[in-house]
């Protein structure tokens, strides 16, 4: 009898997929590093590649019994290659790669280098890769390299590579048309002041174009300032049937806003919204610095408010947070700028460049150099290499402050550290010696600046024409004016005015005034500096009849009248005794939405005071502190002086309490009209104090006690109740001097 065996039940079969083809070794991980010591973390992405394992089997035996070929990761090639300076043997550090056997690695080994951002060792590995037997030449690995030289602005260098390409039969795709393109948009070309992008012609290719063409041929046109072409080709976009999405938008609003063509920019967007695209935070920002640019400050901070409302769809990023610091820093609300940072800082942003340069250009438009370098420092410490911008910043900074010498350490520190310093670098050294009243330095900066190949503009003639009225160097200012002419440097609106300024402050009036002919001859256009200029200077040089014809001739240009020409207008007609036109002039200036500031009010006190109307003086004097105009000491000894000539000294010592109330600093015009109001007689106490306060100033002790005495007889005539003293608090004091009753109740407080 047979006996049946039992079959083992059959277990499931388990496949195991080891194709060396998978994607795997390409795929970015994650790798975090702990510092348990230094209580520090770092996040970075690896790419392992194909490894020692997926070389074909011969490469593999002839490695394995080479102790100096090491199987790493394309990551750790990579760090390993930026390690090295680009001089250094980048070759036998690749040699000793395991995966230079296969060929797939070199696309990721590229774009990874091509991502660090250096050209030197991205074509020192792209050489290297081009010797090997393996190396397929590969359309994708040109395109990364035609971008990273489009990212440096390094044109030739881009279209080299285009061509090569087509020698090594790569045939060229949209990429790579695209990636040209953006190419010839980041290095314009100019000719005659035409712009010319050669990128355009490109476009003529047997591929047809993308939405991305479009889009790189548009921002090339914009870019270079050309925002007409730009249009153009938006149209043409459109007539081909390709319409434009969001990137388009924000193109076409950044070609206006290159352009200064802000307006436009603002219009475009409201177009923009009415086609239903969403703006992003990109157009958001456009619009913001268009805003600012425009002096619309308010609406840029109502966008900006509504960015950081919650569940608005476009959060603002650095770029937002930096055109805020700009809004602050153009309007001078410096503290606004610190606290913009702050916040920064606070949301975990992380600042860039440009953040910290919008910081460093707001302290440096203020010259508080302090403030300045220590963002310097700081920019520093956080790993960021100043650039240009940042060091003309703080050399700037230094400038405005005084501090010449170390404007200059700056400037050379910059050239040490391999860096060419621009026109503007060279115009703020310039300006650092020139406020400093430092001629004969800032004309070698001028000198240095040719030697380096930079030729000097208009700013570096303005800037040393302010020198020479400073310095006093008359000579000067014909030479630099027919340096300027030899230069083939046209003089502006503002050349002209330093010019001006300058004579008028050497007491050269006949040349300012020749000058001033020769503008017109030339038909330059003066404007309200000019005039405020030429009606000054006359007034310093007495020269009130001629001030009052300049701003008569103002008039009839219908040039907008500023404060300052409004109060030398005022000077003039003071001194010449003409308070009616005074009056008018003032009256007119409130009339025209011009309010008055303490220059304004401070020249009709002093017109009063000559006219002997202390009841007028005093009236302004009271409008001045309800319009919130703090007053100082030029004001309030122009209103002593007309309460002594009005026969009223007890009114000069109620205005001197008041200012000691008010902390308003006494000066050698306050001490002499108090000391003027006191009488011998009657304020002995009084007089004595003030009188030795002024005696230890130097001054002559006879000449006082005649001046003194001229002021106690008229003070006697025209306040009989001088000798009485009224002992009254402070308050009252100040209600008295508003009240018309102080002039028969005398006061003063010991």
């Amino acid at each position: 009898m047979a006996t049946l065996l039992s079959q083992p039940p059959l277990l499931p079969r388990i496949l195991c997929n080891n194709n060396k083809t998978d994607s795997t070794p390409f795929k970015e991980k994650k790798h975090v590093s702990v510092d348990y010591d230094a209580a520090t973390h770092t996040l970075s992405t690896q790419i392992s590649g194909l490894r020692k394992r997926d070389i074909p089997k011969h490469h593999r035996l002839r490695v394995q019994t080479d102790p100096f070929q090491k199987d790493w990761s394309v990551s750790d090639v990579v760090h390993r290659v930026y390690q090295l300076r680009r001089y250094d043997d980048i070759d036998g550090v690749l040699n000793r790669w395991v995966g230079r056997f296969a060929r797939k690695n070199f696309p990721i080994l590229i774009r990874e280098m091509a991502a660090r951002g250096s050209v030197e060792h991205c074509m020192q590995v792209f050489r290297w890769m081009k010797t090997l037997k393996n190396y397929c030449a590969r359309t994708d690995i040109y395109n990364m390299l035609i971008r990273l030289h489009a990212r440096h602005s390094l044109v030739d260098q881009a279209r080299g590579l285009f061509f090569e390409m087509q020698e090594w039969r790569c045939k060229p795709d949209a990429e790579s048309y695209n990636a040209l393109i953006n190419a010839h948009g980041r290095a314009v070309m100019t000719d005659d002041g035409i712009f010319m992008i050669s990128g355009i012609p490109l476009i003529q290719c047997p591929i047809p174009p993308s939405r991305s063409t479009y889009n790189n041929l548009i921002n090339a046109c914009g870019s270079s300032g050309n925002w007409r072409e730009a249009l153009k080709v938006c149209k043409k976009m459109t007539d081909n049937g390709v319409g434009p999405d969001l990137v388009t938008h924000n193109i076409v609003l950044s070609a206006y806003k290159t352009g200064a063509q802000y307006s436009k920019a603002l219009s475009y967007f409201e177009l923009m919204k009415g086609t239903n695209v969403r703006p992003d935070t990109t157009t958001l920002n456009i619009v913001i610095y268009c805003l600012v640019k425009l002096g619309q400050y308010g609406k840029a901070m109502d966008i900006f408010s509504s960015m950081r409302d919650k569940g608005a769809e476009c959060r603002p990023d650095i770029v937002t947070f930096t055109s805020i610091i700009q809004l602050y820093s153009v309007s001078g609300q410096i503290d606004n700028c610190t606290a913009i940072f702050n916040t920064i800082l606070a949301e975990g942003l992380k600042p860039n460049i440009v953040s910290y340069n919008a910081l460093l250009g707001a302290y440096a438009s203020r010259g508080m150099c302090t403030e300045a370098a220590s963002v310097f420092n700081e920019m520093k410490k956080s790993s960021f290499r100043p650039d240009v911008v940042s060091y003309t910043s703080l050399l700037n900074a230094y400038g405005r402050s005084q501090h010449p010498k170390k404007a200059r350490e700056v400037f050379d520190r910059m050239k040490s550290n391999h860096l060419k310093p621009n026109l503007v670098s060279y115009n703020a050294l310039i300006n650092a010696y020139g406020s400093s009243g430092l001629l004969a330095e800032a004309v070698e900066v001028l000198r240095e600046m040719e030697q380096d190949g930079i030729h000097p503009n208009i700013v570096s003639i303005c800037t040393l024409l302010a020198a020479c009225g400073q310095c006093g160097q008359k000579v000067k200012i014909d030479t630099i004016l027919s340096a300027a002419k030899l230069r083939g440097i046209e003089l502006n609106t503002i050349a002209y005015n330093s010019a001006i300024g300058s004579y008028m402050n050497l007491g050269e009036h006949e040349k300012a005034i020749n000058l001033y002919q020769l503008i017109r001859k030339k038909k330059v256009k003066p404007d309200s500096v000019t005039f405020n200029v030429l009606i000054s200077g006359c007034c310093k040089m007495s020269k009130y009849s001629e001030a009052i014809t300049f701003f008569d001739e103002m008039v009839d240009l219908k040039i907008p009248l500023s404060k300052e020409v409004y109060s030398s207008v005022l000077c003039a007609y003071s001194k010449k005794g003409q308070l009616m036109e005074a009056e008018s002039v003032f009256n007119s200036m409130k009339m025209a939405g011009c309010p008055p500031d303490i220059v304004t009010y401070t020249a009709m006190l002093h017109a009063y005071s000559a006219a002997e109307n202390w009841e007028k003086a005093c009236e302004l004097f009271q409008e001045m502190e309800i319009n919130g105009i703090q007053p100082d000491a030029i004001a309030c000894a122009a209103l002593m002086r007309a309460f002594n000539k009005g026969g009223l000294p007890s009114r000069v010592l109620i205005l001197a309490e008041l200012m000691r109330e008010k902390e308003i600093p006494f000066n050698d015009a306050i001490f002499f009209e108090m000391v003027s109001a006191c009488s011998f007689r009657a304020y002995e106490s009084a007089s004595a104090d003030y009188g030795k306060k002024w005696k230890d100033r130097g001054y002559d002790e006879e000449l006082l006690k005649k001046k003194i005495r001229e002021q106690d007889s008229r003070s006697k005539v025209h306040d009989p109740h001088s000798t009485l003293l009224v002992h009254r608090t402070k308050a009252e004091n100040h209600r008295l001097l508003e009240s018309r009753m102080a002039v028969t109740h005398p006061v003063f407080t010991v």
